[in-house]
């Protein structure tokens, strides 16, 4: 079964952020690609992102590379480093353990798609505009460690 079915893998916009840092990712759309085919080593997601929507808040992993592969349409990849539009076939890496805060933000009138893959150990990370952390078993937490009634989905 190397060919995937993108329809027969379930699509959601499940998140776990709480109010009101859910609002941007509404119009997120994804698929986890590395259950469905018994993938465990890493992950990989499909995401749609609506016109408006964000891939998440701006983010950073303390134990994870992230890499990401354009498919379709444009977005704008916010970082530390400023704005960069992506579009068909361009890559994005975020390094583990350099806090670069990144997401993806579709300010164009069409969904965008893109793929992307994270491994290593999750240990953790956190938010660059909020004041949000995120924990190796699920939770985020305020910076200050006061958790949130929230848990982020699996």
């Amino acid at each position: 079964m190397p060919k995937l079915d993108l329809n027969a893998i379930e699509q959601v916009n499940r998140t776990g952020y709480p109010p009101p840092h859910n609002e941007a990712v509404q119009g997120r759309w994804y698929r986890r690609l590395a259950p469905a085919s018994g993938l465990t080593d890493f992950g990989a997601s499909h995401v749609v992102l609506k016109p408006g929507a964000w891939s998440s808040q701006r983010h950073w992993h303390d134990g994870e590379d992230e890499f990401l592969v354009m498919i379709s349409g444009e977005a704008v990849l916010v970082e530390d480093d400023g704005r960069t539009t992506l579009g068909p076939g361009d890559c994005a890496a975020f390094p583990k353990g350099t806090g670069n805060g990144h997401h993806l933000v579709n300010e164009s009138g069409q969904d965008c798609a893109f793929v992307v893959v994270g491994g290593g150990t999750n240990t953790g990370g956190g938010y660059s505009d909020i004041d949000m952390m995120f924990t190796a078993d699920g939770r985020y937490t305020r910076k200050d460690g006061t958790p949130f009634d929230t848990q982020r989905p699996a």
